[in-house]
């Protein structure tokens, strides 16, 4: 849910901006895009706010069945904090977002270029730190316990440094391109996740002998 209606925050964009992209916040067509397209970024800006509500649940799901498995090393409360940390991150960004695409606001390019950077700080470096600390939270146990296959066990540490790096980008800018890539994969890591690590230990022991049977 959260991936999906992240996705329809971005094709909204596009359809009622008239095929536009909405550009980045540090060049100067946002503040036009958002002069004449104040509508098309506040619905934008309001799929987005509900997409951090099921990223938060998706967060105390996995922390609630990490514990049920019995891990009770740091992972499950640092996937805890990360997933909290990156859902109001990208909830606080949305709301910026939202704000700067009011009319009276979107009148001032000066105001609308600072809020701009501020949805993007918010919502993309330090969501992306929130989101790779839920990732690594995750993949650690699960590399150690076998509760996912080796190779996405690995993948997700990688994809969380990805995120970790991207922080990089609010000091040198064309690592800003960190951000979409680690935003995709540490989401697509996570819906990959949460269908594969087994919902209690008689899941997890019967597949262990299944793999050992074969």
């Amino acid at each position: 849910m959260s991936t999906g209606l992240f996705i329809a925050s971005l094709a909204v964009v596009a359809i009622l901006g008239g095929g536009q992209a909405l550009s980045s916040s540090f060049v100067d067509g946002y503040s036009d895009f958002l002069a004449h397209h104040g509508l098309a970024a506040r619905a934008s800006a309001m799929l987005q706010l509900g997409s951090s509500v099921p990223l938060g649940i998706y967060a105390a799901i996995m922390y609630a069945r990490l514990r049920r498995l019995g891990i009770r090393v740091p992972g499950p409360a640092i996937a805890l904090y990360g997933g909290v940390t990156a859902s109001v991150m990208l909830a606080g960004s949305a709301l910026v977002a939202w704000t700067a695409g009011q009319s009276a606001v979107a009148a001032q390019p000066n105001l609308v270029h600072a809020l701009g950077i501020l949805a993007f700080a918010s919502g993309g470096v330090a969501h992306l730190l929130g989101l790779g600390l839920l990732v690594a939270g995750i993949a650690v146990p699960a590399l150690v316990l076998r509760l996912l296959p080796a190779q996405l066990s690995w993948a997700g540490l990688v994809i969380a440094a990805v995120c970790e790096f991207s922080v990089l980008a609010m000091v040198v800018e064309p690592l800003q391109v960190l951000v979409p890539i680690g935003r995709f994969t540490s989401l697509a890591w996570i819906i990959a996740a949460g269908f594969l690590i087994p919902p209690t230990r008689r899941t997890h022991h019967r597949r262990t002998r299944q793999k050992e049977n074969s």
